[in-house]
């Protein structure tokens, strides 16, 4: 058992800096349905991002499949269809939307600067396939 006594912060703990905005390749590690605090339905997906520092190393964004409004919606559902096919899925008309199939999928995602609550934090603006160069 170690010695809680001597536990000390490290110089990692205490920085805020985020890494730069821009492309990045991500492994999707959590893809679940979930409720918001709203009553929404929505799709909320992790990116294990490469290359970023400890604790900003993982972003997450929410796709809205219920409520809200159908403006929001309908922006919510092309981000997710953009989602998969930079995960190199095609989804055509009909088909469920199944989080286990993004689980592990590699490719690469642009994420921005945002503020949330005053504080800040990464947010995903874009997503593509890995090395295409080009977002949908």
């Amino acid at each position: 058992m170690s010695d809680l006594a001597t536990a000390r912060f490290e110089s990692g703990d205490l920085r805020d800096e985020l890494p730069a905005a821009g492309f990045y390749v991500s492994v999707v590690s959590t893809a679940r349905f979930r409720r918001s605090e709203a009553g929404n339905d929505m799709l909320h997906v992790v990116h294990a991002i490469e290359g970023a520092t400890a604790g900003h190393d993982h972003v997450s964004e929410y796709f809205i499949l219920s409520g809200g409004s159908p403006r929001g919606r309908a922006l919510s559902r092309r981000r997710l269809v953009e989602l998969y096919r930079a995960c190199g899925l095609e989804p055509s008309d009909g088909d469920p939307i199944e989080p286990a199939d993004l689980l592990g999928a590699q490719l690469e995602v642009r994420v921005e600067h945002d503020l949330w609550q005053g504080r800040p934090r990464l947010r995903v603006a874009a997503h593509r396939r890995c090395g295409s160069g080009e977002p949908f």
